[in-house]
């Protein structure tokens, strides 16, 4: 089993800057995956960033540009650096982590943290 635990959200106003952290127990396998996810009110969970075991990356279309997403493959903790944040980036934000190519749908990550709450202001 693997347990997730993050850190790091709280309140900014609009143009502000947040580092959420995600600690992970164990990694699921030697090939794997772990990312971000959020789910506002009202609305379906979707992906945020991802990277794999190999160091390939994704990044979700709304944030390119402003999210970035890093692992510290040794503290096998996960980061989510975010800037230039917009109202519409409030949600609560989840850690996610899954077997190799796991990460593409919500639906196939097994692993999930309970997630930190991001509120931007405006």
């Amino acid at each position: 089993q693997v347990q997730l635990v993050e850190s790091g959200g709280g309140s900014v106003q609009t143009g502000g800057s947040l580092k959420l952290s995600c600690t992970a127990s164990k990694y699921p396998d030697s090939k794997f995956c772990m990312g971000w996810f959020r789910q506002a009110p009202g609305k379906e969970r979707e992906g945020v960033a991802t990277r794999n075991w190999a160091g390939r990356t994704t990044v979700a279309e709304s944030v390119k540009g402003r999210f970035t997403i890093v692992l510290d493959f040794a503290k096998q903790t996960l980061y989510l650096l975010m800037n230039s944040l917009k109202p519409e980036d409030t949600a609560m934000y989840y850690c996610a982590a899954a077997y190799e190519g796991g990460c593409s749908t919500v639906g196939s990550v097994p692993y999930w943290g309970r997630g930190t709450q991001v509120t931007v202001s405006s």
